[in-house]
């Protein structure tokens, strides 16, 4: 499994106006890499870009907008909730630590700063959410195929289908299904029928181009692929450069009768009379059925 960290260290954001305390920061965490911001609106902007910090060492007091603030808005964003936040303050009372805390801080550090401390503490959170990290892409990954499983899938989907329906943009679904598997699994044994469900999955994943596209086993030998932004001609597009790869990938059928290992691929797409996440999946599942009944190795 990937690691779920980058491959840097770690990325700090320091939220901090004073230059002078800029600078100790900057010098004591010299092993990262550090990213400055100098208010509470350029912390949340830095925070939600596209490549966020891994933790947030966080002033309180702060021209405009104060740390807390800045805290509040960022645990109430989907995108920045998992970040950790220190404080750093110059004095804080019981009251102050309690209010950050009950904003979703993970930790207090007083000015004058230690190095010593700082260090200690911001390798400590970077441990820990490093930890959490993985144990969240645990639970949205197939454990034999190692790309999203059901669960990813459901909520990812739920969500681009809600996005879509208020946005009024097209969505698509692919649902993905092994032709002939039982008979490869019962003549090529579980082993074989394994290493084709991995090689086969990896494939279709390898085969999206848009990050927001998401490849998942929905069960057993069938997968399923969500397009955002992609109405029906183009998600055809996209089923048939999948069907192609993975006839390319010249997998040996145990059964002498059957050529290769390969798939068939049902479409459907978002419209105006699609009322649930549920009849879209229903229309794709029915259009499978459909490439099954034409001889499999197709696409409806």
């Amino acid at each position: 499994m990937e690691n779920v960290m980058s491959q840097h260290k770690g990325r700090i954001l320091i939220a901090e106006d004073e230059m002078v305390n800029i600078k100790v920061l900057v010098a004591t965490l010299d092993s990262y890499e550090t990213i400055i911001a100098k208010s509470g609106e350029q912390a949340i902007t830095k925070a939600l870009s596209q490549q966020p910090p891994d933790l947030i060492l966080l002033d309180i007091n702060m021209p405009g907008m104060d740390g807390y603030e800045v805290c509040r808005i960022l645990k109430s964003n989907e995108e920045a909730k998992d970040i950790p936040v220190i404080f750093i303050t110059v004095q804080a009372s019981v009251e102050d630590e309690t209010k950050g805390l009950e904003l979703g801080a993970v930790d207090y550090i007083s000015k004058p700063f230690s190095p010593a401390i700082v260090r200690a503490r911001v390798a400590n959170h970077l441990e820990l959410k490093q930890q959490r990290d993985l144990l969240k892409q645990l639970n949205i990954t197939d454990p034999l195929t190692q790309i999203a499983n059901r669960r990813r899938l459901n909520d990812y989907f739920d969500s681009c289908f809600l996005q879509a329906k208020n946005n009024k943009t097209d969505l698509s679904l692919l649902m993905i299904d092994i032709d002939n598997f039982k008979k490869l699994n019962d003549l090529g044994g579980h082993d074989y029928g394994d290493e084709c469900l991995c090689k086969i999955a990896q494939c279709i994943k390898e085969s999206l181009q848009c990050s927001s596209e998401l490849a998942a086993r929905f069960g057993g030998e069938e997968f399923c692929v969500i397009l955002p932004g992609t109405s029906i001609e183009p998600a055809r597009i996209i089923a048939e450069t999948i069907r192609k790869n993975i006839h390319a990938l010249a997998l040996v059928h145990p059964d002498a009768e059957v050529d290769g290992v390969t798939v068939s691929i049902g479409c459907s797409e978002l419209t105006q009379n699609t009322e649930t996440p549920k009849v879209l999946f229903k229309a794709a599942d029915e259009n499978l059925y459909k490439a099954k009944e034409m001889g499999r190795n197709c696409i409806v």
